[in-house]
Order: structure tokens, then C-alpha cells, then sequence
């Protein structure tokens, strides 16, 4: 039988040992991976909150543009423009279709002046101060 020394001498690598190496760049590495796992973790927002706000701000906005929000509750005739203008007016504005009206051609168009067709005013505006 052999003896627990020679077992021992055998195989030197099992019974002594190591320390561990500790590579000063892997644990740099190391340190800067977790802390920045952590820091961008605290950055990003929670989605339940922004998933409970979807579409506020157009429902906001459609409920906002809305005249009469009852009007179609009310039984009242509406006022303003008698049948026969109104049905001439959808006939001009179907008309316009088909026959649509030339260009203008020729001279420039005088736009924002305030003298061409105004009638009076002296044309101050805002800057004739």
C-alpha cells in the first residue's frame, strides 16, 4: 500500500491551493458594466404611467373644438340662412365643379397694401404710426 505522502506528491495541484488572480482590467470592466446596468435602469420611465395618458391631449382637443357638445339632443330648426339661399348656395358650390372659373391672368395681384379696394382708412395699419 502506499502511503498518503506519496498520494500527496502525486498530484500537487489538488491539495495546494491556488490564489486566485485578480486582473486589475476585468474588474474594472466589471465595475462599470454593473454600475451602469444600475444607472440606466433608474432612467428609464414606467410605461403604466404614459399608457394611462394615451390620447388625452386629442381627446382634449376634439371635445374642446365642439360648439353645441347637445346639439344633437336639441329638436329646434337651426336659424340663420332660409332654404332657398342655402339650396342656391349648394348649387354654386356644386356648380363650381364643374364649371370651374378661369385663372386670373395678366397684371400682379395688389395683396396686403390696404390701398387697392379698402375705400379709405389712411392706410396706417399697424406700422403707419
Amino acid at each position: 500500500m502506499r502511503d498518503d505522502k506519496d498520494a500527496f506528491s502525486m498530484y500537487p495541484n489538488l491539495i495546494t491551493p491556488t490564489p486566485a488572480k485578480l486582473h486589475l482590467g476585468r474588474a474594472v470592466v466589471l465595475i462599470a458594466v454593473v454600475s451602469a446596468t444600475f444607472t440606466l435602469a433608474g432612467c428609464i420611465p414606467t410605461t403604466p404611467r404614459l399608457d394611462a395618458q394615451s390620447g388625452l391631449a386629442v381627446n382634449i382637443a376634439r371635445t374642446q373644438q365642439i360648439a353645441n357638445p347637445n346639439a344633437s339632443r336639441d329638436n329646434a330648426p337651426v336659424r340663420g340662412i332660409d332654404g332657398q339661399a342655402g339650396d342656391a348656395a349648394v348649387d354654386s358650390y356644386r356648380e363650381s365643379f364643374v364649371n370651374p372659373r378661369p385663372a386670373l391672368s395678366g397684371s400682379v395681384v395688389n395683396v396686403g397694401s390696404g390701398r387697392a379696394g379698402s375705400g379709405g382708412g389712411g392706410g396706417g395699419g399697424m406700422f403707419g404710426r
